[in-house]
């Protein structure tokens, strides 16, 4: 695996090995990129159950603003924070947008007052977190934001989370599934009309 473009392009990301972790694959994370490719530049991340960053690390370099990584697995986080020093030295601003949490995704999402744009959700597929984490994510969206969550092929999700609806699932082969929603907004908030 590797950054795909921007200012790390080219970097090899480091993974745990054996079966702790599973990282998207590269041509899920090619796809999820181009389907949001003009809403990256100077927004803020969240790389929930981030494994080794990728999804995360992908944005910043093509320049979101910061990104946080939550991982609650010490050595999940001690290879993010290997990648991230990997791909600062490509990219300095890479290091100083990074935040790194070991924490549960569901206890950083009750306890932080943190708001994003962009949200990758891929935990661990038999954990049967999904609705509970898009659940609590929902509330530190920003208006205009996007939540994209990988599951397995099998997996139905909800078509609304709070302001959130679902945009379009997108497959790849037999076993995975892409849900990206999209903030649902108000037509002509703010006009008067």
């Amino acid at each position: 695996m590797r950054i795909i473009t921007g200012t790390g392009r080219g970097y090899r990301i480091e993974t745990l090995s054996g079966e702790k972790t599973r990282p998207t694959a590269e041509r899920v994370k090619e796809g999820v990129f181009s389907s949001i490719q003009f809403e990256i530049e100077g927004r803020q991340v969240l790389d929930l159950f981030a494994g080794s960053g990728q999804m995360g690390l992908e944005a910043l370099s093509r320049g979101a603003a910061g990104c946080v990584f939550i991982d609650k697995d010490p050595d999940a986080i001690a290879v993010i924070r290997r990648n991230i020093s990997g791909v600062a030295k490509r990219a300095e601003n890479i290091q100083k947008n990074s935040q790194v949490f070991g924490i549960d995704a569901l206890s950083y999402l009750a306890n932080s007052e943190d708001n994003f744009d962009i949200v990758f959700i891929d935990p661990p597929y038999l954990s049967n977190l999904y609705t509970a984490v898009l659940e609590a994510v929902e509330p530190h969206m920003n208006p205009g934001g996007v939540i994209i969550c990988e599951t397995e092929n099998d997996t139905e999700l909800a078509e609304n989370i709070g302001r959130f609806e679902l945009f379009r699932v997108y497959s790849y082969g037999r076993r995975i599934r892409v849900w990206l929603y999209r903030f649902k907004g108000e037509q002509n908030e703010g006009d008067g009309v």
